[in-house]
């Protein structure tokens, strides 16, 4: 996406399309219809459920490979090589990103959850909880932070060398940090299992997102794929991100009809671990006089989630009616209110950052 070259940054409505502008209300909406399936047409989720092999659902596995391969068909590796232009603003993503985000995320999610809350969630859910906001912790944005990026006017090629490089440290850092932080919570996942997920869900369409863009660019040109290919495909995840989320719910229907406050105690962390990260990155480039176009982006990285691999994760890992798998739609659910929250935080204090060069 080229930035923008008004004076104004774009409005809300120029800068997103119209589900990522209502990414909240299809998420409810998916909650009330996942529910609704679950309580008067079981049938369907059990059926589907029958369709495992080695525990991974064949169905939402096609509906997660649907969500995240457009998103690694967009990235362009070869940009990787603008690294060294502006290596304060990369230094300070991939800091937070990997080195502060896991754990502030860890620390603030288990306070909450097994320490505040715990006289309205059982232990054993909680953990469960946990689990998923450590998914969460440890999936920096990959897709949405370019609507963020775009909003804020900032450097578009940048943004994907940022985004690229988080990608390829994902590769390696996802499962080690997983299987840490859910250790140290006393939460024991098979490492092999953890590492299908990462072949599963990082791996393959990453590779596959490689492969169809080399291919196709030098077939047709980086125009035609970028403005053909990528926006016939583009409306592919949020479809699938629907359908699955409505499966997740037709399993989950009867804890959220036990527990409608859990959705609302699982949002608290998250949202404080939003802000936190946004400020530490923000502040830091501010501190470092990181032009502006490189900062906003950069903050907003780590500040948003790939919420699509921490569901996928969750599924994988603790089965589709756990609390974990909960905790992941619940990131969905609050991200873009707080991410336009600090799209219009970083547009208003602008004027603190020098100019690009």
């Amino acid at each position: 996406m080229p930035p923008s070259t008004s004076s104004h940054a774009p409005s809300t409505a120029e800068g997103m399309g119209r589900f990522e502008r209502f990414l909240s209300v299809w998420v409810a909406l998916a909650i009330v219809a996942g529910v609704l399936l679950g309580q008067f047409a079981p049938a369907v989720p059990e059926t589907l459920s029958r369709f495992e092999v080695a525990q991974v659902s064949i169905p939402v596995a096609v509906l997660i490979w649907a969500m995240i391969f457009p998103m690694m068909a967009q990235i362009d590796f070869a940009a990787v090589l603008g690294v060294r232009r502006q290596p304060k603003g990369l230094v300070i993503t991939t800091t937070v990103n990997w080195l502060i985000k896991p754990f502030s995320m860890f620390a603030i999610a288990w306070f909450f959850l097994m320490v505040v809350f715990r006289p309205f969630i059982p232990e054993e859910l909680a953990s469960q909880y946990l689990a998923g906001a450590i998914l969460l912790g440890a999936a920096p944005c990959t897709a949405m932070v370019f609507v963020w990026s775009t909003l804020t006017r900032g450097d578009a090629a940048y943004t994907l060398v940022q985004v690229s490089l988080n990608d390829l440290i994902m590769l390696f850092a996802f499962a080690p940090i997983v299987v840490l932080l859910l250790g140290i919570s006393n939460i024991q996942v098979p490492w092999d299992t953890v590492v299908l997920s990462v072949v599963l869900y990082i791996v393959i369409p990453l590779t596959a997102g490689v492969l169809t863009r080399r291919i196709l660019v030098r077939r047709h040109g980086s125009e035609w794929y970028d403005n053909v290919f990528m926006k016939h495909i583009g409306p592919v995840t949020p479809i699938g991100l629907i359908i699955t989320l409505v499966l997740l719910f037709a399993f989950q229907g009867e804890v959220i009809l036990a527990n409608p406050l859990h959705i609302v105690l699982i949002a608290i962390p998250l949202i404080l671990q939003t802000f936190l990260i946004f400020f530490i990155a923000y502040g830091w480039a501010k501190a470092w006089k990181v032009p502006h176009n490189v900062a906003a982006p950069g903050a907003m990285i780590g500040a948003s989630n790939f919420f699509e691999l921490a569901v996928a994760a969750a599924i994988a890992l603790f089965g589709l009616q756990s609390g974990a798998a909960l905790a992941t739609v619940v990131g969905v659910l609050v991200e873009v209110p707080l991410m336009l929250a600090l799209v219009r935080i970083a547009n208003q204090t602008r004027q603190h950052f020098p100019s690009a060069a």
